[in-house]
């Protein structure tokens, strides 16, 4: 599930010519948080009253056709925004974030050069903290990446995560043992490069000037919100969209078929799970997603953390905007 929200924030009533513009010497402006908070409706609002366009961030969304089970706002909900790195990829390519820091940072410069300012939004962390922040992304092999794989398949992510404790400490606390996916990619990163994979990691060093809003809700509100837009997503048309995906190679995608909502889909498809048991799974996965995306962005001390049903959302973001542009200037 990906973290476009459902919810206005006060988009329809923000006239684009009711508040000044941020000063030219602010770049970015970036809109983060856990899933289901509203983050892809604030990012609309702020685009159409600061003169922006919005650049996406989470990485299920880069991918063509995975709509409903994403939260990715339709069409008319854009308000005539642009919005870049949406549909970039086909189910059956892997995300990167590497290809992401470059593409996504080619739109940040063309939409400055726009006269436009970029607004950031998403709740896939990495992406964030690569296109935001000083990052360098180690190398990849193929052959390595292979083997590592094998031997999460063979035994585990615990096991791969105990190894990855053992060579890399550092690492090891900051990614969860059930993170099969990135414990091998760490454990990658360090035999090809015989450094530690913590040290690859992007320190809190933005490469241009960039204000955080996080928007936030109570874990029994969110956990709420989560169940609400899970079944929502099934009765919006989930299990057709994955059917159509399927015959598109969504199967042979290594990263759109581990989506959570599309895994769980495929599983009912296939007679694995009922309905009921897809949608309770979902829900699950993605209240995890939650808790990740919180602990993730919670330990960010520039975040400024926005309550996501303040009725006046999108002032108060303004207000955040402003005052950080302000300290740039100064």
């Amino acid at each position: 599930m990906g973290a476009g929200g459902t919810d206005p924030a006060g988009v329809s009533s923000v006239p684009e010519a009711e508040h000044p513009a941020v000063p030219s010497t602010f770049h970015v402006v970036a809109v983060v948080g856990p899933t289901a908070t509203g983050k892809s409706d604030l990012g609309v609002a702020l685009a159409l009253t600061l003169g922006g366009e919005v650049v996406n961030a989470d990485a299920s969304q880069l991918y063509g056709g995975m709509d409903i089970g994403t939260a990715k706002l339709p069409d008319g909900q854009r308000h005539g925004i642009p919005h870049h790195q949406l549909d970039v990829l086909d189910v059956t390519q892997e995300a990167s974030v590497a290809a992401y820091q470059e593409a996504a940072r080619a739109d940040l410069a063309a939409i400055r050069a726009r006269g436009r300012l970029p607004v950031v939004v998403g709740g896939s962390g990495l992406y964030v903290r690569a296109l935001l922040d000083r990052l360098e992304i180690p190398p990849t092999d193929p052959a390595v990446r292979a083997a590592w794989e094998e031997r999460l398949e063979r035994d585990g992510p615990e096991a791969l995560h105990t190894l990855l404790a053992e060579r890399d400490p550092d690492a090891a606390a900051a990614i969860e043992p059930r993170n099969g996916r990135r414990i091998v990619r760490a454990l990658e990163v360090i035999e090809l490069t015989g450094r530690p994979f913590s040290a690859t990691l992007p320190t809190r060093e933005f490469v241009a000037p960039t204000v955080l809003v996080g928007l936030r809700a109570a874990r029994e509100v969110l956990d709420a919100r989560i169940e609400h837009r899970t079944r929502g997503m099934w009765r919006a048309g989930l299990l057709e969209e994955v059917r159509v995906l399927e015959g598109q190679g969504l199967r042979r995608g290594r990263t759109a078929s581990r989506a959570v909502g599309y895994a769980q889909a495929l599983r009912q498809l296939d007679g694995e799970l009922s309905e009921t048991e897809a949608v309770e799974e979902t829900v699950v996965a993605t209240r995890r997603l939650a808790r990740r995306q919180e602990r993730w962005f919670g330990a960010d001390p520039r975040v400024v953390w926005l309550e996501h049903d303040d009725p006046g959302l999108v002032d108060r973001a303004l207000e955040v905007v402003r005052s950080a542009a302000g300290e740039t200037e100064d």
